[in-house]
């Protein structure tokens, strides 16, 4: 009997304990890392770092002289020698740790490891990043970053780059346009294309950045952003008078590239090589983004005239993709699909879209014609996005690269209300003037309350 009441007595609080980290492990992985996880996944890596490394075949045979010195001292066999480590370096998510690979190893023997690597030491991911010839971090996540996205403090943003999503491995996911001056973004309805939209819309809103905006569903997407913009087209029409106004922007700017760099004016624009940000700082023009929403709407014709419209609107699109970046003009295209079904020019729009971010979407096909012609392995992970996770989408570029990331929730009030405070950084430029949206003095009681659901 006495030793039954010892199991109760000691049997409670254990199970006690044991129930309060399964709470803190579900709503609050975070604290259960630090205060659990980090140090169990650290004394693990630790003591098991060398069998794990020979069972990854991640080990190489010592050299002569270390060979010799070894059986000279221990007269044991000469067993083979991992990556030499570093320190272990503790973060809010994970672990970091670098390796110094040995002579004849690369960084993609270890990234093909990186699963069993996640299993062997009880992680939730394990990413491999080249530092420097011969050395490589790894990066160890302790739980899924993804589920309640907290951006790192640091998150890398500046002029042009907007820290817009989570990346899988706990960094974030700088949108920079200096880099990847255009991009594509497919999702179907409610996966979270508009949210990944308000966020570079806010995060430009306090840049000295011209904002425009093409959005052919009477502007519902665009229009709450209208302080900030400096022009909008909510139709095919006027879309087809915007889009001629900014290739004119264009040559005009090019125009002045040639004046300052004395560049001769029958010099054809394809052969110029330079771009506005060699231009010094009192004369260069201010940076225009351009935001396509539903790009869909600017193919469809319903008569021959608007087949005429059209491809009109898709060649300047094409010219502003092939040319814009060298004047200092952006596009961000979006919609639920984009191939070659769209019609003439489609396919070769979306070549010139550098930048890719797929989001849920309906079919195998849609994800193909986001990522297929630059990840293909890419285009399967964007398949396997599930309905409840709003706001999950893959990213890659021309590189080959690609990555699961995920925006944090941003209410339509929050973001509309960024546009109002930064109204007075629209720039001054007069070819626009006549496309600036008119601006309501009384905000719509619809954007009073943020909205639950991801857009």
């Amino acid at each position: 009997m006495s030793e039954l009441m010892t199991l109760v007595e000691v049997g409670g609080p254990v199970a006690g304990m044991g129930a309060g980290a399964a709470y803190l492990r579900a709503r609050h992985p975070a604290a259960y890392w630090s205060a659990v996880g980090m140090p169990a996944s650290a004394v693990r890596l630790v003591g098991s770092y060398g069998s794990v490394m020979h069972s990854c075949g991640l080990t190489v045979q010592p050299s002569r002289l270390r060979a010799l010195a070894v059986r000279a001292a221990t007269r044991r066999e000469v067993r083979p020698v991992p990556p030499r480590r570093g320190m272990l370096r503790p973060t809010s998510t994970g672990l970091r740790i670098r390796l110094r690979l040995a002579p004849g190893q690369e960084p993609a023997d270890v990234d093909a490891s990186a699963e069993r690597l996640r299993h062997a030491w009880g992680v939730h991911g394990v990413y491999v990043e080249p530092v420097k010839p011969g050395v490589v971090e790894l990066r160890l996540v302790g739980f899924d970053v993804l589920q309640r996205v907290r951006m790192p403090r640091k998150a890398g943003g500046g002029f042009l780059r907007v820290p817009v999503a989570l990346r899988e491995d706990a960094t974030a996911f700088v949108r920079d346009y200096r880099a990847i001056p255009h991009e594509l973004v497919l999702g179907a309805t409610l996966s979270g294309k508009s949210m990944y939209l308000r966020h570079l819309i806010t995060g430009l809103a306090a840049q000295p950045v011209a904002l425009a905006g093409i959005d052919c569903k009477r502007g519902v997407e665009l229009a709450p952003f209208a302080p900030r913009l400096s022009a909008l087209a909510t139709d095919a029409g006027q879309a087809a008078e915007l889009l001629p106004t900014l290739v004119q922007e264009m040559e005009d700017r090019y125009d002045l590239i040639r004046a300052r760099q004395g560049i001769a004016p029958t010099t054809p624009d394809e052969e110029i090589t330079s771009d506005v940000w060699g231009l010094p700082e009192a004369e260069r023009p201010v940076p225009i983004v351009l935001f396509v929403d539903e790009v869909a709407e600017l193919f469809l014709v319903a008569t021959k005239k608007d087949e005429e419209r059209r491809d009109e609107m898709v060649t300047q699109l094409i010219r502003l993709a092939q040319l814009g970046r060298a004047a200092g003009i952006y596009l961000e295209v979006c919609g639920q699909r984009f191939g070659a079904e769209l019609g003439k020019g489609a396919t070769m729009l979306r070549a010139q879209l550098s930048g890719r971010v797929c989001h849920r979407v309906n079919d195998e096909p849609s994800a193909k014609m986001a990522l297929g012609d630059i990840a293909p392995e890419a285009v399967g992970a964007a398949c396997t996005i599930a309905p409840e996770r709003p706001g999950l989408a893959v990213a890659g570029d021309t590189s080959g690269g690609w990555s699961r990331i995920r925006t944090p929730y941003l209410s339509l009030a929050d973001a509309a209300a960024c546009c109002e405070r930064t109204a007075h950084l629209v720039p001054d430029l007069p070819a626009l003037k006549p496309f600036r949206p008119a601006v309501s003095a009384v905000r719509p009681a619809s954007l009073t309350k943020p909205r639950p659901a991801t857009a």
